[in-house]
């Protein structure tokens, strides 16, 4: 009996360890778990924008916390948010797209060009905001081919695309800012609805869309399947370089609307519009949580992040801080968020 005793107890005390090491082990920070999931990176963003909302009402006053103040974040937010809706699309696909801001440009001064506006006079604005879509789609559908059929790297397909379209844009328009002359086009796009400015609503209709499109559809199911592995989704049967042509001519897409959205702030179209799009975009999407690497993106972050760093522009504007100081704290906010989802992969992969 002694003997049986003496065999169970060393059973028992390699049992008990593990037990008392799972349980002491299992219940990870609760803090942790919730950055993990989308809500959690989501509310991270709203309590960097209310402390962003709160350094600018300390530093600038009245000044920011006035609507008018509002409006004007918003209205900037607007142009910048629905390119990077399209970039959302793209990196969550895998690819990236350097030439947006080009393809922005391009697309305005086509759709302002004396020809363009004329038929406009003659058979409605429809035909400018028509203009501009056909020319961001064909930008886009050209970069899709060279990336998925030509097998060209993404970064190299848009930087091309970046050159020619900028450089053609100079060519149509002799280095020269065309002025949008048709009065009932600007009435309409630089108008307001219920006092939300129409570019407001614009940027808000295009978000949800795009929400819908990446969350609720086989669409953007495949998104997510050819950016997280792309000979797995092929072998699973889904034609990934036809859907990566559709990612590309999905985000020139929205740079045509883009561009018809600042032609109407500004009333004008000019080979200088979208300067520097491609990096705003890229790093609102990258802030709102999307994945460079690809198989994760985020519709709702990628908003956060647009105003996020609009409000950012807005406060070092009201304190006289220069551009250098804005670029500054942008690489530094950028270089934080991409190394805050390693960290997360990392630990995700661990566990």
């Amino acid at each position: 009996m002694s003997e049986e005793v003496r065999s169970a107890a060393p059973s028992q005390a390699t049992v008990d360890p593990p037990a008392v090491q799972d349980s002491a082990t299992s219940p990870r920070p609760a803090v942790g778990n919730l950055l993990k999931t989308g809500a959690g990176r989501n509310l991270g963003l709203v309590v960097a924008l209310v402390l962003l909302c709160v350094v600018g009402v300390v530093t600038a006053g009245d000044t920011f916390a006035t609507g008018a103040n509002v409006l004007t974040i918003l209205r900037l937010a607007a142009v910048i948010g629905v390119v990077s809706i399209g970039m959302t699309f793209v990196i969550t696909g895998g690819g990236i797209d350097l030439s947006v801001g080009a393809m922005v440009a391009l697309a305005s001064v086509w759709a302002t060009t004396l020809a363009t506006q004329q038929l406009a006079n003659d058979f409605g604005w429809f035909f400018m905001v028509s203009t501009a879509l056909l020319v961001g789609a064909a930008c886009g559908l050209v970069n899709g081919l060279l990336v998925a059929y030509g097998k060209v790297v993404p970064f190299i397909a848009t930087l091309a695309m970046l050159a020619g379209a900028r450089g053609l844009a100079e060519i149509i328009s002799d280095r020269r800012t065309q002025i949008v002359s048709n009065n009932s086009f600007v009435d309409f796009f630089g108008g307001s609805l219920i006092g939300v400015p129409v570019l407001v609503w614009i940027f808000l209709l295009v978000a949800a869309v795009g929400w819908v499109v990446l969350n609720r559809t086989t669409f953007g199911r495949r998104t997510f399947a050819v950016g997280g592995n792309a000979e797995a989704a092929r072998l699973a049967g889904i034609k990934v370089q036809r859907h990566t042509v559709a990612l590309y001519v999905l985000a020139g897409l929205c740079c045509g609307i883009a561009a018809v959205m600042l032609m109407a702030r500004t009333t004008t179209g000019s080979s200088t519009h979208g300067q520097l799009y491609e990096l705003d975009a890229i790093a609102a999407v990258v802030i709102g949580g999307t994945l460079l690497s690809g198989g994760r993106g985020t519709i709702v972050g990628t908003v956060f992040g647009v105003l996020i760093f609009t409000t950012l522009n807005n406060v070092f504007t009201l304190n006289n801080l220069s551009i250098s100081a804005q670029s500054v704290a942008k690489g530094l906010i950028i270089v934080i968020a991409v190394l805050l989802q390693q960290r997360l992969a990392s630990r995700t992969t661990s566990s």
